[in-house]
């Protein structure tokens, strides 16, 4: 499927209504479900299932084989990492519906999600936090931060170009990359303008 506006693969499946921006791809066998909002520039990866009711932002890039559930939104520039899951109920059962206690999970701008990694509902992911391959999301993670393990733990703090962010005694560091500063205050991460 071919328009102005956006490519799909002739494989993809796609469901009405949905909306999908300009620029954005969908590749081989990929499902996006009705009441979908796509942003412009995305790339979804083979064998992707976007679940009834997700949003995506601009520039949302989703490797293959990853399902993004009712409850899930990611803003711009969010990296989905190949096989990476997330979950939508605390506590299924096959015999028991719970469609209507589906939890939110958000994932903010920037931020990145390793392959394999697992994100239980209800635990936002702060903006350009990166959460490492194989890792268990089960709280919250905080802006900039850098998670790991299973359980995940924080191990530091990432810039917003990747980059591990070493701080010196003042609480101040630089990315090796783009020269931004950043300070380290209170446990958290701002980037000085």
């Amino acid at each position: 499927m071919e328009n102005n506006n956006f490519f799909a693969h002739e494989t993809a499946v796609i469901d009405q209504p949905c909306t999908i921006g300009k620029g954005t791809k969908i590749w081989h066998f990929s499902h996006i479900m009705s009441n979908c909002s796509l942003g412009e520039n995305c790339n979804i990866g083979q064998n992707v299932v976007i679940s009834p009711d997700v949003h995506l932002g601009n520039n949302v890039k989703v490797q293959n084989n990853v399902s993004i559930y009712t409850g899930v939104n990611c803003e711009d520039d969010v990296f989905l990492g190949p096989s990476m899951v997330f979950t939508n109920v605390i506590n299924p059962r096959s015999a028991v519906n719970r469609k209507s206690e589906y939890m939110k999970t958000t994932v903010r701008k920037g931020a990145s999600i390793g392959a394999n990694a697992t994100i239980v509902c209800g635990n936002d992911i702060g903006k350009f936090a990166f959460i490492g391959a194989g890792a268990v999301v089960v709280k919250e993670v905080k802006p900039y931060a850098l998670v790991v393990g299973n359980p995940s733990k924080q191990i530091g703090w990432m810039s917003e170009y990747g980059h591990r962010l070493i701080f010196d005694d003042q609480g101040f560091a630089t990315c090796p990359e783009s020269h931004e500063k950043y300070q380290l205050k209170n446990d958290l991460v701002h980037k000085i303008n």
